[in-house]
């Protein structure tokens, strides 16, 4: 490891392979924490390179226990995190409303590491129970149109990592890599990114899958659809950027859709916005985000998307969708 962080202080970029033999030297326990944790933090002082990211991510897929749900053509909404603005659950909650209107969702998740609460935190608190077991899994998506993926079950090789992500307390490639190594292998993927550069390189590596895919960035800072101004999309055809009028709604305050500084906070937002408690930025935020997971599964258009995912989750359909999880 010393002649490795050696390489990338004088700022040398690792090939894919590199990159790989050390996260699985990571997940074998071949380094001491101190050497971990500087090895993560040289990737908070210098930008990631497309073929490191790549190795990172081929790692994990090999070491991760894979459940392949990609029969369903299931879609998954997860953003890397890391944005530092400290909104609610908001793609968790669009994955919901995604699930009332017919598509099937694979949620990954985690743990927050760099937020006060993560997807797993929320979904924990609500009593959804975590599983691998794939017939469990097969049967929520059946039943119900969700599953929950709790990321630690399913990459059991980052459990020394996971000590010293938290004691860290920022955001980390661990936070790039999330959305990449879903073991479900959606058909399809909802990714929102902390910067337009990350968002360039999951557009390169997406380019290389079969995957049919949206990357989101909101040109103020999000790593998804906010409101508060333009959102970047990036997808396999093409590129655009999205303003709140797109949607056919007004711009939103940075206010209006924070929250959830603590998990039973949290909680209720999640439950008060489910229940048609939520505020009118609330919901359409959420709705903004569902319509895009939408768009990218039916390609209906994005207007009428959101229009769908706004009647869904005021109908109490999206709720439903939760309590019958919970009964599961």
């Amino acid at each position: 490891m010393k002649n490795i962080l050696n390489r990338l202080i004088q700022h040398e970029v690792l090939s894919r392979q590199e990159s790989k033999d050390i996260l699985v030297g990571i997940a074998n326990k071949a380094y001491n924490e101190s050497e971990i944790a500087s090895f993560l933090t040289v990737y908070m002082m210098r930008s990631i390179q497309l073929e490191e990211l790549e190795g990172f991510r081929d790692a994990l897929l090999e070491l991760c226990l894979a459940v392949d749900l990609s029969a369903y053509e299931p879609i998954d909404l997860c953003g890397t995190g890391g944005d530092g603005k400290d909104t609610f659950n908001i793609s968790t909650l669009a994955s919901f409303v995604t699930a009332a209107n017919g598509v099937k969702v694979t949620k990954h998740g985690n743990y927050g590491v760099s937020s006060s609460c993560g997807s797993s935190n929320v979904m924990e608190a609500l009593g959804i129970k975590f599983t691998n077991d794939k017939d469990y899994l097969e049967k929520a998506l059946d039943q119900v149109g969700i599953c929950v993926l709790h990321a630690p079950l399913f990459h059991p090789a980052m459990k020394q990592v996971a000590p010293i992500r938290k004691a860290l307390g920022v955001k980390t490639f661990f936070n790039m890599l999330g959305p990449m190594v879903n073991p479900a292998f959606p058909t399809h993927q909802m990714v929102g990114v902390f910067n337009l550069e990350l968002a360039r390189i999951y557009g390169y590596l997406y380019q290389k899958t079969d995957k049919n895919y949206s990357i989101v960035h909101a040109l103020d800072g999000y790593d998804e659809v906010s409101l508060t101004g333009a959102t970047k999309i990036i997808t396999r055809e093409n590129e655009m950027v999205l303003d709140p009028s797109s949607f056919g709604v007004n711009t939103l305050q940075a206010h209006e859709i924070s929250g959830g500084e603590s998990v039973p906070s949290a909680a209720a937002i999640f439950v008060d916005i489910l229940s048609g408690k939520g505020t009118d930025a609330q919901n359409n935020v959420v709705c903004a985000n569902a319509a895009v997971a939408i768009n990218t599964v039916k390609n209906k258009g994005i207007l009428t998307a959101f229009e769908q995912a706004k009647e869904t989750l005021l109908s109490g359909a999206a709720l439903k969708k939760l309590q019958q999880l919970q009964a599961l």
